[in-house]
């Protein structure tokens, strides 16, 4: 089993920047891709694919984050981090990190993350 937990979140200006942290612990040998989903307040709103990246390196983000947000790992830490740039009141989301391992994907509990002056 694998247990994820977010942390970094909380209130960002327009234009400014924030950092997720996802630590994994848990079978964590077993992971191959981790990332980040979200789910904004409004009713009804799905919650939405963000970033991930494999244990190979590769990346991939929603066009909405593309060229803003930056999604990395470190393997010796077992940490997934996401790098919000040029943060606008739409990113407003909680958003919650996962991992994947031989078809099973756990996920954490979700960090809050505002984007208000």
């Amino acid at each position: 089993q694998v247990q994820v937990v977010e942390s970094g979140g909380g209130l960002g200006q327009p234009g400014g920047s924030l950092r997720l942290s996802c630590a994994a612990s848990g079978s964590i040998f077993r992971i191959n891709t981790m990332g980040w989903y979200r789910q904004a307040p409004a009713p009804g709103k799905q919650r939405e694919f963000v970033a991930l990246i494999t244990s190979g390196g590769s990346t991939n983000y929603a066009d909405s984050v593309k060229g803003r947000f930056t999604i990395s790992r470190d393997i010796a830490k077992s940490t997934l981090y996401l790098q919000m740039n040029s943060l606008k009141p739409e990113d407003t989301a909680v958003y919650y990190c996962y991992a994947d391992r031989s078809g099973t994907r756990d996920w954490g509990q979700g960090t809050q993350v505002t984007v208000s002056s």
